[in-house]
């Protein structure tokens, strides 16, 4: 509603133009109105001295709606930072603020870049010019570099005319493509350091006024406190993504740890309760989430356990196998392997080596266990064969701590262990077929036919019926089952220690005893009803052959009925045993089993003197009788007439075959033959006494080898 107020007096019409908020230019009227009129002089005085006043008042107006302006818009840049969520749109409503409060035709923002050590453009607001906008400004170069450089804000009317900056051709170029000509620029402050500068500008000739460098340093304020808040959140963000893969970390370890910490405890219970490892790879495996097992040497991946012994650690094997060996004192017990994980964290993977550290300690309780009862089996049986006279009340009681039962039938079986390679007893000094000095056939010395020191009768060291060291009847020191010098075959160590264990092995199962003796293994086994002393000895000798990969020949006694009540027989029926089993060998059926009542008519001779059976001296007597004469003959003259008859029969009663067995002439096989007619007499090769002959050299040998 207009103001009305009396027209004579003179600030009413300044009033009127105030209320209407004309322009200056409006203000020269009422004066020049009333000049018109020829006004008196006082009058136009007032008039003036009322314009003078109106103006002022509408100056101070007119600033007044420019710092209302100019606040609204600080007061919505302070709450666009109040909610900053996007630095690059906070920033850019800056620009946008101080070029529209300023009036300029350009505003824009550059940063420091500590990196490189110069100024980039950041955000820009009403250019046109694409190289102004990429614009790189060194510290003191053009306006802008200068800013930055002082920490002050610099002002120009004239750019390219202004002396005080230091002007490059990059720079200029670009300000002349943007055709800037008046710049204020002003510095971005943090603290003391200036990280960056905010720039108003016109396409032409300008003075800027004291109030603008103020508000546009406020906009800077405002604009550096937007940088460093966003900094600080984008730090603040970074912090707490990395607390948060922190604490999911802990948490992983966490679990991990209650896994590890499960397994210790499953793993501790049962080995308390008597656990074997095979509970060990099932714990393990439901814990860890996948399938493990415990595999024995011979199965385990060889590869895999050698890197495992080599790190200490367990080891990838292929794609999604894990190996951890299970060794104790450089000795390698066996693996574990688990199955189905690509991937292993560090933690369950020092699970999985404690768990195989566990297994270890389980093989070797296991070991040690074993070794003690297998001692005490020993122990029992060597007494039973030592010592006959022991009480059969403590024989009983021992044996029942073994789960044997020795008051049912036994029978007791000697066994030995074949080389490998051929089937036979292994070669060396005593062997039954050997060459050597001692051998059942051999044409050295002490040969069970020879006439050398040790033969077959004769009394020198070695001799098959000798008392000298090595004697096929001999004791525990080397005799025909035993590894010494003039005895059967000597089994390597390791051969003998895979048969030992096997026997064990087997002792266990079948509630029986073992024990290691004269070089080789004798067991004493329960007998089962309707089982045969024959059929125990050929499945025990496929068993202990199928356990140690090669052939056992296992000889075996008629049945001992009550071994604690007669303990005497025990030691009888070893020594049964034992003649089984160099009969066996004799006979070239090394690798198989069998007892006395295997052998038909010859049975008479293994089974010895136990229970009132014959001694052998009927047998001895018949060959005696038969081929005794050409016996002594070689032994007096070192010939080799029993050997030329052997090798006679057996090829057929053919000369020509003879020659070849023996390598010699056939003159020489006549010879020898013309020789046995003068002393057996002309019918030596008549059909009765040719059968006769044949048996009596073949008793003469399985005497030789069984110590009659």
């Amino acid at each position: 509603m207009p103001v009305t107020m009396p027209d004579d007096r003179p600030e009413a019409p300044y009033l009127e133009l105030l209320v209407r908020g004309a322009p200056a230019e409006a203000y020269e009227r009422p004066v020049l109105r009333a000049r018109a009129d020829k006004a008196p002089a006082d009058r136009l005085a007032a008039l003036e001295r009322a314009k003078l006043l109106a103006l002022r008042v509408r100056g101070e107006l007119e600033g007044r709606r420019r710092r209302e302006a100019e606040l609204s818009a600080l007061y919505e840049t302070a709450h666009d930072l109040a909610g900053l969520r996007d630095l690059d749109a906070v920033l850019q409503a800056i620009v946008q603020r101080a070029r529209s409060l300023l009036g300029t035709e350009v505003a824009y923002l550059t940063l420091n870049d500590p990196t490189a050590g110069d100024t980039y453009m950041r955000v820009t607001d009403g250019s046109v010019s694409a190289r102004f906008q990429q614009l790189r400004l060194g510290m003191g170069e053009g306006l802008g570099g200068l800013v930055a450089q002082t920490a002050r804000p610099y002002v120009t009317e004239s750019y390219f005319h202004d002396p005080r900056f230091q002007h490059t051709h990059t720079i200029d170029a670009g300000v002349r493509d943007e055709g800037l000509v008046a710049i204020l620029g002003v510095p971005l402050l943090l603290g003391s350091g200036v990280i960056g500068v905010l720039f108003a500008a016109d396409r032409r000739a300008r003075v800027f006024e004291r109030e603008q460098t103020a508000l546009l340093g406020s906009f800077a304020a405002h604009a550096a406190v937007a940088i460093d808040t966003a900094h600080l959140l984008a730090e603040t963000r970074t912090a707490l993504a990395e607390l948060e893969a922190a604490n999911e970390i802990i948490r992983d370890r966490s679990r991990v740890i209650e896994r590890a910490s499960e397994v210790h405890d499953r793993l501790t219970e049962l080995v308390l309760r008597g656990g074997g490892v095979h509970d060990v790879a099932d714990a393990v495996a439901e814990v860890l989430s996948g399938s493990v097992e415990f595999l024995e040497v011979d199965e385990a991946p060889a590869a895999g356990v050698d890197r495992s012994r080599a790190d200490g650690h367990a080891v990838r094997d292929g794609e999604e196998d894990w190996v951890a060996a299970v060794s104790a004192g450089g000795e390698l017990l066996g693996a574990l392997v688990l199955r189905g994980h690509p991937r292993l964290d560090p933690m369950d993977q020092r699970t999985l080596e404690r768990a195989a550290m566990v297994t270890s300690l389980l093989q070797l309780a296991r070991r040690s266990a074993g070794e003690a009862e297998q001692r005490v089996r020993g122990e029992l049986l060597d007494d039973l064969l030592d010592t006959p006279d022991r009480e059969p009340r403590l024989l009983r009681e021992r044996a029942a701590r073994l789960r044997a039962d020795l008051d049912t039938p036994h029978v007791v079986l000697a066994a030995g262990i074949e080389a490998p390679d051929t089937g036979t007893p292994a070669a060396g000094p005593g062997a039954a077929h050997g060459s050597g000095p001692g051998g059942a056939h051999g044409s050295g010395p002490g040969g069970a036919h020879g006439s050398g020191p040790g033969g077959a009768h004769g009394s020198g060291p070695g001799g098959a019926h000798g008392s000298g060291p090595g004697g096929i009847s001999g004791s525990r020191s080397g005799g025909a089952y035993g590894g010494g010098s003039g005895g059967a075959p000597a089994e390597d160590a390791e051969g003998r220690r895979r048969l030992w264990s096997a026997a064990s092995h087997l002792a266990v199962t079948r509630h029986g005893l073992a024990a290691t003796r004269d070089g080789g293994t004798v067991l004493l086994l329960p007998l089962a009803d309707r089982d045969t002393a024959d059929a125990l000895a050929r499945r025990t000798a496929r068993q202990l052959g199928t356990a140690v990969h090669a052939a056992v020949t296992v000889g075996a006694s008629a049945p001992v009925p009550a071994p604690a009540a007669r303990p005497g027989e025990v030691a009888a029926g070893y020594a049964e045993a034992r003649r089984c089993l160099a009969a066996l060998r004799v006979l070239g059926r090394a690798g198989e089993g069998a007892a006395a009542e295997d052998f038909g008519f010859l049975g008479l001779l293994l089974a010895g003197t136990r229970e009132g059976a014959p001694d052998g001296t009927g047998v001895q007597d018949f060959v005696t009788r038969t081929v005794g004469a050409v016996i002594d003959y070689d032994e007096r003259r070192g010939t080799e007439l029993i050997r030329t008859l052997d090798a006679y029969f057996a090829g057929g009663m053919s000369p020509a075959r003879t020659k070849d067995a023996l390598h010699v002439h056939v003159n020489t096989v006549a010879q020898r033959l013309e020789r046995v007619g003068r002393l057996l007499g002309p019918d030596w090769q008549s059909p009765a006494r040719s059968l006769e002959i044949q048996l009596a050299l073949r008793l003469h040998r399985l005497a030789s080898a069984v110590g009659y």
